[in-house]
Parts: C-alpha cells; structure tokens; sequence
C-alpha cells in the first residue's frame, strides 16, 4: 500500500500534523498538490512523504477504519522543490507557525493549498508536428509558417487560413495543446552600458568578492553608488552561469531599481511584487521555475522564487521594517534570505546607509562581514537646517516654517524640485467635538479616526473601515467638529494655497492604491511634471532624482513618542533616508528639518547624517533596557470577540512559561481592539533565542489541546512592540 502523509490547508497550531491518506491509485508525489477528504469536507494538501507499507500494517489504518484515499492530484509536477520544502520545515520552526501556513506563504494566490483556489487560465495552441508527404504548396508554406514561429496561440494560427489550418491539424502535422495565459509583459528598453566604478565602489566590490563571510553589511552613505556596486557584482555571478535576487522593501522603490536592472540585463528579468495581479505572480514564479528568467527583482514575498542555482542575494534598505512579515507566518526575509544563501552556498549583501542596530553590530562582532562607502559619488552630503517649530509664528501657516516656505520658493524660481516628507496621511489624524473633546473613534479597533477632506469621509487607518462624516456628536449632542493636527492631504492643500504656480504631486496609499499608481506618479516627477512631491515614509528612501535640491520633513520627531522600544532609530532611519533625496546630482542640496524636540539626539544625527555617533548613543539605552541587539523578543499576542478571554488564556500561557528561570515574561498588557477583536499580549525576553523557543514549544503543545482557548498569533523577534 502506497501512504501520503500531507500537509492539510488550515494553518492553526492544532492541525499543524501530517495526515495519512491511501495513494494506491493516484500519481502523489512529495511537493504536489493534492484534493483530500478531511472530516467531510473536501480540501487542499501538500503531500509531505510517499511511503510503501504492507497491508494490514497499524500505519494502514486510523482508529480501525482504512485510510482515505486521495481525492485528486492536482500537479503534474512537484511545485514545491525539495530546498524550499526543507526551508518550510526550518522557516516553521524558526517562528514557530504552523508548516502548512509556511508553504501558503512561499506560492502565488494561484497555487496556494487552498480549497478556495482560482484556476489558472488556460489558452489554446499549435504546436507544430512533423511534414506529411501529400502536402499542397499552400499547405507546407502554412506549416513552414508555424515550424518558423514556434507555438502559436490559435486565433493567431487561424489567421493564416481556418481551412488549411483545420486540414494540418486533422492530417497529424499540427496539434493543439494548452498552455496558462500570458499576461502582457512590458518588455526591456534600449540597452544600457555598465558605468564606471569609482575607487571607493571598486574597492568595496574587491573586499565582497573576497571576503570570507558569507553575509555582508554594504554601509553606504546616501548617493554613495551601491546601487552601481550591485549590478557589477549581478553582471560577475550572470555570467558565471548563476541566478541573482536583488530585493527591495517597498513597491515605491519598485520601478526604479526594475527600470536600472532591466536596463542592463534586458529581458532576463523577473519581477515579483504586491502590485501585480494574481495571473502576472503565476507567470512571473514560472519564469524562474521554468528558467526563463536569471534575475529577480522583487519586494518580500520574491524570496521564495524557486532558485535552483542561485548566486547571490541583495536586499537594499536591510533596515526597513516592510521587510517583516506582520501576518502568520511572522518570518523576517533578512533571515529567510541568509538560510536559502547557505544552501545555495552563495553571499548575502544587506545594503543600507542606515542599518539596522542588530546588523551593524553583528558587523562590528564579525558576524558579517563589513564593507563601506562613507562619501557620495558628487563628493557633497546636503547642508541640513533644523528648524524648531515651538518658535514659529504659526499664525501664517501651522505647517511650512518660515525657513522651508522660502527655500520651496527659491527652487520653484530656479526650476528645480522639492520634496515633502509628513509620515501621516489623510487631512487631519482626528476629529474632535469643539463642545466636549469626544474624539470619534472606530467601532471595530479603538483608535481615532482620520479625517479624509477629499472623500468627505472618516477612515480607520488599522481595518480600513470607512464611515459617513459625523456632524452630530454622539456624546454631547454639539455640531461644533475640530480637526486638530495634519497630514498629506492638508499638507497638499496648503502647499497648493501658498505656491499657487508650483505643481503638486501627492504620493501615499490613498493615491498608489490603484494598479500601477506608484510607477506612474514617480515617472511623472521624474519628467518634471510637477515642482513638488508631497509624501509618506514611501518618499523616504531609495529614489534618485537629479533635479531634486531640497527635501522638507515636516514633524521630524513626531515618531520618538511611539511607545516602542525602536522608535527612536525608526524616527532617526526616516530622517536621514529622506534628507539623502536631496542634491543627488551636481546641484549642492539642502534638507529643512522641523522639530518641535531639535535637540532629540535621534534629530541631530539625522540632520549630520552621522550614522556611528547615533548607533553608540542608542545602543547605550538599548543596553540599559535589556533590548536588542542585547536580548531576544518573543511575543505572544492572545486575541477573540470575547473581552474576557484574551487576557485568561494569556495568564495562564505565562503561568506556565515563568516555570522557567532562563527569560523574563513580561506582561499580561491589555492591547486596543483591532478588527472587532480583543487582544492581550505576552512578551518574552532572553537572551538564548532557542531556550525561550524550546520552553514556549512545550506549552504550545498543552495549550493547543485545551478547546476554551484565545487565538493566538506567535512573533519570533518582533520589530514592533507598541
């Protein structure tokens, strides 16, 4: 008897097993797709292992009934390779999820395991066959037409004559097969040449070649060409015969790195991100699996792209926190980056002028390896003027300084650009009753609801939720409204009132929602199509416009009051990433930091793009509060509809877990409702990670037997801890 053992599709620790199915008359085979009966309802599968057992074997049978036998198999060929279902085992273990939830994460929508699956579009072609002897002259020129052409989608084959066509097909020389549909796909532009390195990049190229250390901290200034530094290295590992990801954290940044990469490597590029619809991820995941494609460019999710011979990674802006999965599985892509890299036997490069604390300590340990370029390609780092906001005259304006109004005019006379930095979108963060302060508040997550001037609407910026403008307040009965405070639509609307002439471009998720909006918006500052581009933290890091002289960050240190213990190097990462946005080109560059804190040391290394004197000073307080990179986080955030039992389940998880001496267990703290649902939260702080996760392990496995129990969601070194 032939036994399955699969991976069934519902990711809850209380599943997290194989279940054995009889696979006597179905083709199963390790990493395919497989349609099970499981307790009445027909669902999806990952075969985990086929085994051959005799009959009547205990294995043969589940409390004294014969296994099930396989529905369906619904792969032709294994869509998992044997490395990336090792890296699921070790990628579970490693945040502690469910194995099943960690093969959904690494595969397109399209062939995700799940019953609810979208089938693939399929299209018709013609292949061509072979001659036949009784052939017409007509009839070969057709033929000699599609041997030429190679397979041809049918209504293209029918144009070249529906009769002869049908007659080839029914004579054997042509058959007809399917294939899944092509999305457009917008191909490569004219070549580009490789410029020429500097000293400072040949140099670094040199100590990451040769270096030993299989992971490598690329610490770059802003401007500093590390862009330029990975595309020779990419060029070296290509023509070696390998495969290159180069990985980017936010869409924003999408299009400029595809449009330098596709530029020097053309068509051999696959490009993987959140923006691309269902069909174009399918096709994309197939280029690489089919070979067609040897470099990759893509946000997080592109780190499961099915490698066979890869060569080298590169995740640029290694710090930025978009590299972390915030849904189950909780994995950080650094991490899954640096396991594939060891099986591959190829280097990691993390690339960053501002990395993260743990990375350029691990640097300065030997860990990684570490190579710099401490000076921009034009030689000149723009002049930063800090602005303190509590002695403005806010009655001119409570947004632009006095400072910024006039270097934004200054640029606008000369033709050149501006950027806007306020990390806040919508018009104002709340609405607040004039009579009685109430502030409204969304009904499913206990936080105050943005104002969105534009749509007349309310939004919750946590479940998206949207809601009718209030003009009665519900506590009081007043019709009295204030909307203290602002964000990038007020900020629009007020750069529009006070430069008139200028053109104003606004880039947040209210306008990139849209398919295809954040390439559209950045092509269109990139042409000088607009003076001034207004923006969130997605304006912050990685783009390069020459044109642009002056970048304004407005509420600079309006991060620093987060309760999180990465506020600060977050607020400080924001600062200098956006102020190296400016003067990129020939033109000297200015940055306008407004602070109502200007003396907040995370400010003042910001503003003198000192990376070292703000990594020691951080790292002091780090250290005084027992964080990382001193210790390791887990946290436990218990959450359901009940009000009650988030907060019992959490104590009676830390109950068990404070039998242990080798960690702390902070908490239980009470979190706000998010979606409706309550949640309480336990945080684990150590400083062995596989102690604390060994510990937590055992009492996973009596608390997922219990029935009365809150869901649970499991994060392995969180970045967030508000």
């Amino acid at each position: 008897m032939r036994i399955a053992k699969v991976w069934i599709e519902h990711p809850v620790l209380q599943l997290d097993q194989v279940f054995s199915y009889d696979a006597l008359q179905l083709p199963a085979e390790k990493g395919k797709r497989v349609s099970v009966d499981f307790n009445g309802r027909q669902i999806v599968g990952f075969v985990d292992a086929v085994t051959e057992v005799d009959d009547g074997q205990p294995e043969t049978q589940v409390n004294g009934r014969p296994l099930k036998p396989l529905l369906s198999v619904l792969d032709e060929n294994a869509l998992i390779t044997p490395e990336l279902f090792e890296l699921a085992k070790w990628m579970a273990e490693d945040t502690l999820s469910p194995v099943i939830s960690c093969f959904q994460a690494m595969l397109p929508s399209k062939l995700k395991p799940k019953s609810s699956n979208q089938k693939i579009k399929m299209e018709q072609i013609a292949v061509y066959v072979g001659e036949h002897p009784l052939l017409t002259p007509r009839q070969k020129e057709v033929l000699g037409w599609l041997r030429t052409e190679g397979p041809t989608v049918l209504a293209q084959w029918r144009k070249q004559s529906p009769a002869i066509t049908r007659t080839l097909e029914k004579l054997g020389c042509v058959r007809l097969d399917s294939r899944p549909v092509k999305a457009r796909e917008e191909q490569a532009g004219q070549a580009e040449a490789f410029l020429p390195l500097n000293a400072d990049q040949k140099r670094v190229v040199q100590e990451i070649q040769t270096s030993t250390q299989d992971v490598i901290l690329l610490h770059g200034v802003t401007g500093s060409g590390k862009t330029e530094v990975y595309l020779h290295l990419a060029r070296q590992v290509l023509d070696a015969g390998q495969q290159v990801l180069i990985l980017v954290p936010e869409i924003s940044l999408t299009p400029q790195m595809v449009a330098r990469v596709k530029g020097r490597f053309q068509n051999d590029v696959a490009i993987y991100h959140s923006a691309l619809n269902n069909q174009q991820k399918y096709e994309q995941y197939c280029r690489v699996f089919e070979k067609q494609a040897s470099i990759v460019v893509g946000t997080r999710s592109a780190v499961f792209m099915p490698f066979d011979h890869l060569g080298l990674i590169i995740l640029d802006e290694e710090h930025d926190s978009s590299y972390k999965q915030d849904s189950l599985p909780q994995y950080h892509c650094r991490d899954i980056a640096i396991h594939r890299a060891r099986h591959f036997g190829c280097k990691v490069i993390l690339g960053s002028a501002t990395p993260s604390l743990e990375s350029y300590a691990r640097a300065l340990k030997g860990v990684y390896g570490l190579a710099e370029l401490k000076e921009r390609v034009n030689r000149q780092l723009p002049v930063c003027t800090v602005v303190d906001m509590k002695n403005q005259n806010r009655a001119q304006s409570g947004i632009l300084s006095d400072v910024l109004r006039q270097k934004i005019a200054d640029r606008i006379k000369r033709g050149e650009q501006a950027i806007l930095l306020l990390n806040r979108r919508g018009y104002s963060p709340l609405i607040k009753c004039g009579q009685c302060g109430e502030t409204l508040q969304c009904p499913h997550c206990d936080v105050a609801l943005s104002y969105h001037k534009s749509i007349q609407k309310m939004k919750c910026h946590l479940c998206g939720s949207e809601f009718p403008l209030v003009t009665v307040c519900p506590k009081c009965g007043s019709r009295t409204f204030a909307a203290p405070g602002y964000g990038t639509q007020k900020l629009e609307e007020e750069v529009a009132r006070l430069f008139p002439q200028a053109r104003v471009l606004r880039m947040d998720a209210d306008t990139t929602s849209r398919k295809e909006a954040h390439q559209k918006l950045l092509e269109q500052f990139g042409r000088h199509e607009a003076d001034i581009l207004v923006g969130t933290q997605m304006i912050a890091k990685g783009l390069d416009f020459p044109q642009v002289t002056l970048v304004g960050i407005l509420n600079a240190d309006a991060g620093t009051a987060r309760p999180d213990f990465r506020s600060v190097e977050m607020t400080f990462d924001l600062i200098m990433q956006a102020a190296g946005r400016s003067g990129r080109s020939q033109t000297p560059g200015e940055v306008v930091i407004q602070a109502f804190d200007p003396n907040h040391f995370a400010v003042v290394a910001g503003s003198r793009q000192d990376y070292q004197s703000f990594f020691y000073q951080e790292m002091q307080y780090r250290h005084l509060g027992g964080y990382p990179p001193y210790t390791y986080l887990i946290a436990l955030t218990f959450s359901d509809v009940r009000p009650d039992r988030p907060k019992q389940s959490a104590q009676v998880v830390a109950q068990a877990l404070r039998q242990s001496s080798l960690f702390k267990v902070l908490g239980p703290s009470d979190l706000f409702k998010l979606q409706d649902r309550y949640r309480s939260r336990l945080v684990l702080k150590g400083k062995d990670l596989d102690q604390m996760k060994a510990a937590l392990a055992q009492v996973l496995q009596e608390y997922r037997r219990q029935r009365s129990q809150a869901h649970l969601s499991i994060d392995v070194n969180p970045l967030i801890l508000e």
